[in-house]
């Protein structure tokens, strides 16, 4: 200020000194004791902390966003059923799960969750603070991030939304998150969601799947002991292991930790505690996690592929869709087709692969399928890799002869050896094989003739200085009209020996070619997957029958007696039943070369 003067002429001077500072800073560093400065400006200085602090949080907030789904977490256990639509053959997944309402989760099993996890969760906001101070002190203390104080709501963040990783920067995001999740979800969808994602070992995921894993039933039949096992298992689930070594020593601490937050919260009364206390409850048998284990490998892996090749679904909505697929497969023909081979299969011969299958005439419905013993030993599907269908494929010369004109009466060279062209064709049997000399069609098939078969055909192509192939090329558009894929018998070379079945061919293929014939001539392709539901309920998939008359209804009967004939007094005679039979035998060599070592036996049938 300007000096002023008074009225005795003396100059007025400003009282404020030039240590004067202005507003909050004079407050904080006025007169007064150095203790009541030092405690203004820790007042000051935690005043900013605080607002610094709630405007980092406000754009923390407003800056992180919730992100997408983990996609693991959220698929669902595709399940696989026989024809029943009701037995179980197998799942597909990512993570075992299977997500349930949580009306379907009983209150002891959401209350023993909240006792074991987060006793605050109905009072907090999607974190608890008492947790957090007490986990920053023990990772302070250890100098590592070794402590969670984690509510439900956090853990279910951390699964659904982020990664194990432990980092403070995790942490944060994990806590706005959160905070995020608690305003946008009721406590109720937040339980079930965490009940439905977390991991409780032994290869399950959520409450439904845990459940009948450890105790052979559904979540909403739990008692309260059992629901206070799962609730323990969930902190630690290898550590907490019921069929690891020392598991259950391990679990019973907790689990009384457990039956002692029901008990505060009322869920279960003192005398209830005091009876299980201590006292597990009994958990069920370990389950094999080998899905694709034993002979229902061969089942599953079929139903797999065809689910995407012929069903249309993509490869994450056959293991993670939720799906209920309905087979083909009949439980009871399935076990006699293992009991069957299992019955007769010799022991000692790991390079002796057996393969069935079963075909339903007029629908082409697969009943049953053998591939092998064990898919985890070993992938080939015998049932559906192509082999040598020796004799077998004669049957497509039969409907050949026929649709070409000739009947089952007409007389072929059954002598042994023939000469076609350069080539030698013997029938089975020592020195040049037996001789058979002038047999009808009908008894050629019944006794499986070769040269007999080798003559039909060249008597198609037109004679005996025609072109065999021409008549080979029949033999071949036979096999396409029963079943057996262009894919294949265009690949097929036209020789003299085709009707001899040189050329592999897979036996489902094979059995749904016989089973057209036992339709009287009508096709169908073969299938294995009836009807798909989406995890709602809803159908999504039927499979459609759709048949062609694909070989003259006459035609068809004939060759079926024909192969009536081989079981009744032919080749084919073990294969004889108490019902009408019909069927053929066929066998192919090693090679060229050897023709006494056998590289695969045949027998095709159907019971008209």
């Amino acid at each position: 200020m300007s000096p002023e003067r008074t009225g005795r002429g003396n100059r007025k001077t400003s009282s404020r000194k030039k240590s004067d500072r202005p507003g909050l800073l004079r407050r904080i560093t006025g007169t007064g004791p150095w203790w009541s400065k030092t405690l203004r400006w820790i007042l000051a200085l935690g005043t900013l902390g605080v607002l610094g602090g709630a405007l980092t949080f406000f754009l923390l907030y407003r800056f992180i966003s919730i992100p997408d789904a983990n996609a693991d977490f959220e698929t669902q256990t595709t399940k696989v059923y026989y024809s029943d639509g009701k037995t179980p053959i197998g799942s597909f997944a990512l993570q075992d799960r299977e997500s349930i309402g949580i009306d379907q989760i009983p209150a002891v099993m959401q209350s023993a969750v909240i006792a074991a996890e987060d006793r605050s969760f109905y009072e907090n906001r999607g974190l608890d603070f008492k947790g957090i101070l007490r986990a920053v002190k023990d990772n302070t203390t250890s100098g590592q991030v070794t402590a969670g104080g984690s509510t439900i709501t956090q853990q279910y963040v951390k699964v659904l939304y982020l990664t194990q990783e432990r980092s403070y920067k995790r942490k944060i995001r994990e806590a706005v998150l959160s905070i995020k999740v608690h305003n946008q979800l009721s406590k109720k969808e937040i339980l079930e969601g965490y009940l439905n994602t977390i991991y409780f070992g032994n290869g399950s995921y959520g409450v439904e799947v845990a459940a009948q894993t450890y105790f052979g039933k559904p979540a909403a039949k739990l008692n309260f002991p059992q629901a206070a096992a799962l609730a323990t298992i969930i902190n630690n689930p290898s550590y907490y292991d019921p069929y690891a070594e020392g598991g259950l020593d391990r679990l019973v601490p907790r689990y009384n930790y457990v039956l002692s937050g029901m008990l505060k919260d009322g869920a279960i009364t003192q005398e209830q505690y005091d009876k299980f206390a201590g006292r597990l409850p009994k958990f069920d048998k370990k389950r094999n996690l080998d899905r694709f284990g034993g002979t229902k490998g061969y089942l599953l892996s079929l139903v797999q592929k065809k689910l995407q090749t012929q069903a249309g679904f993509s490869e994450s909505e056959v293991k993670g869709g939720g799906l209920r697929v309905v087979t083909t497969f009949d439980k009871d023909m399935q076990e006699d087709a293992v009991d069957a081979v299992d019955t007769v299969q010799p022991s000692g011969l790991d390079e002796l692969h057996t393969a069935v299958v079963s075909v339903q005439p007029g629908t082409g419905a697969v009943r049953a399928l053998y591939g092998g013993p064990d898919f985890l030993k070993s992938q080939n599907n015998w049932a559906t890799l192509a082999t040598q269908p020796g004799s077998t494929f004669k049957a497509f010369a039969v409907i050949a002869g026929l649709e070409d004109g000739y009947s089952l009466k007409t007389k072929l060279n059954g002598s042994s050896p023939l000469r076609i062209g350069s080539s030698s064709i013997e029938n089975q049997g020592d020195s040049g094989g037996e001789s058979f000399g002038s047999v009808p069609l009908e008894y050629a098939t019944q006794k499986s003739i070769n040269t007999a078969f080798v003559d039909i055909t060249q008597q198609m192509s037109g004679g005996a200085d025609a072109d065999i192939s021409v008549g080979a090329k029949k033999v071949l558009d036979a096999a396409n009209q029963a079943g057996i894929p262009k894919s294949i018998t265009d690949k097929i070379e036209p020789f003299a020996v085709t009707p001899l079945g040189y050329a592999p061919v897979p036996p489902i293929d094979m059995a749904n070619a016989y089973a057209t014939i036992a339709a009287e001539g009508k096709r169908a392709d073969w299938f294995v997957i009836r009807s798909v539901k989406n995890r709602s309920g809803e159908e999504i998939y039927r499979h459609k029958v759709k048949t062609e008359q694909a070989i003259p209804e006459d035609v068809a009967a004939d060759t079926l007696f024909a192969l009536q004939r081989v079981t009744a007094a032919g080749t084919g005679m073990s294969g004889r039943t108490i019902c009408p039979t019909a069927g053929k035998t066929g066998t192919a060599t090693a090679g060229d070369d050897d023709d006494q070592h056998v590289s695969s036996s045949w027998f095709l049938g159907a019971t008209p």
